[in-house]
């Protein structure tokens, strides 16, 4: 009997690189980010370099002084390659793989290569090879020798070696055709907008940092069955799942993907009909990992996201998540939202609290309406009871009695209809 070999696939050893250029900015939080980026992508960091400059070297990326102390780790620490905290130009990629003669990533190249992996839905998919192969038609030229020997590891998924190889004409092509498939998925996303608004049922779009909680809150409120990760990215793929209050009120809940530092231009642009959700929708929901320490800067980083989306003039309630995780007491505020609530969507605390808010802001939609309809007229109440708010129903022996929220759209047409 043959036996069968085990093949143990061997992490990539990769060294960080990132560049200072003023005292006390984000540095260091970012490169230990980007560390987080590259295990999720499969690989081990074995060393750190900062360099601090007045600005990035348009050549090196670091300059020739740190590029040297870079080979010399390379070499005696054995990596594989180096991974720096910025997106690099073709002209900085050929120059430091020519200078350390390994391979040479960025942060952009990192976090495709995780959505590449992520991306489940035909959706995701074509988004994902779109930004890839946009950030990569502006590489063909600093790439070049480097393609054949990429081998494993990151920045090997998705289109693979092959499509990368192929000329600009034909990449060209391919985005184009990419860009074809999108626009009929924002076609059929505004067809569902539409069919929502004509049903008059409300939309909240959860949004916030990357692994602050965003699944799992959908799963527990919604019993939804998202796959919930400690991980960078665990999830990629809008989910829509409705939400019933305890007024008989609905609502729709739909995830977006996480948000993160120097998040790639070409992600933001491919996925923006799934970031459109938050555009349109009618409540925002920004969940917060409250036990993170770089929480201020990752609300920040949220709300830029949101605004270079042109999401503004919202409702806004923010989720300080993840209580559970926390020992001791701090000060948790966000002066951008229009309500704030501290939760632990594991657990469920401050549940009923959150229904009770989106409960409070679909009502200041909606108009009080108080009347008798006559049981001729008796086909109403339903409307009433799916569109809007049922305080009290009574039969009387001259109809039935309704104290009611109902939308502003449809109040005219039900008050004309009620016994005056």
């Amino acid at each position: 009997m043959a036996e069968t070999l085990k093949i143990e696939e061997q992490k990539e050893r990769v060294i960080l690189v990132g560049v200072s250029i003023q005292e006390g900015d984000d540095t260091e939080d970012s490169l230990v980010e980007l560390g987080e980026l590259v295990q999720t992508a499969g690989a081990e960091v074995i060393d750190i370099v900062i360099q601090s400059r007045e600005s990035i070297h348009p050549g090196t990326y670091v300059g020739t002084g740190k590029l040297q102390e870079i080979k010399e780790k390379v070499i005696k620490l054995e990596a594989d390659g180096i991974v720096c905290d910025d997106e690099l130009s073709p002209a900085q990629l050929k120059n430091l793989q020519e200078e350390l003669g390994c391979k040479v990533m960025d942060r952009t190249l990192v976090i495709l290569d995780i959505f590449a992996a992520r991306a489940s839905t035909n959706e995701g998919k074509i988004q994902v090879e779109l930004a890839q192969l946009k950030y990569r038609m502006s590489r063909l030229t600093g790439l070049g020798i480097s393609l054949s020997r990429l081998g494993g590891g990151i920045g090997t998924r998705g289109p693979g070696e092959k499509k990368l190889e192929m000329d600009r004409r034909l990449i060209k092509n391919r985005i184009a055709q990419l860009n074809r498939e999108l626009e009929q998925v924002r076609k059929h996303r505004e067809i569902t907008r539409g069919q929502r608004e004509r049903n008059q049922i409300k939309v909240a779009a959860i949004v916030g940092y990357t692994n602050a909680g965003k699944s799992t809150l959908l799963n527990h409120l919604t019993k939804a069955s998202v796959l919930e990760e400690d991980k960078l990215f665990a999830t990629l793929d809008p989910t829509t799942r409705k939400l019933k209050l305890e007024n008989g009120q609905e609502i729709l809940l739909t995830d977006t993907v996480g948000f993160i530092r120097k998040l790639p231009h070409h992600l933001i642009e491919a996925f923006r009909s799934t970031l459109e959700e938050a555009k349109y929708a009618d409540i925002i929901i920004h969940v917060v990992d409250s036990s993170n320490s770089q929480r201020e800067k990752q609300m920040h980083i949220v709300y830029e996201t949101l605004r270079n989306l042109g999401i503004s003039g919202k409702k806004i309630i923010t989720l300080f998540n993840k209580q559970d995780k926390i020992i001791e007491k701090t000060l948790l505020k966000d002066f951008q939202a229009d309500k704030t609530l501290k939760i632990s969507a594991k657990t469920e605390q401050g549940f009923e609290e959150l229904k009770n808010i989106l409960g409070e802001f679909l009502r200041e939609d909606k108009q009080f309406l108080e009347g008798i309809f006559s049981y001729e007229q008796g086909d109403q109440i339903p409307i009433i009871r799916k569109y809007g708010e049922l305080l009290e129903e009574e039969y009387k022996e001259n109809g039935i009695y309704v104290k009611a929220f109902v939308p502003i759209e449809l109040y005219k047409n039900l008050e004309e209809k009620m016994n005056h």
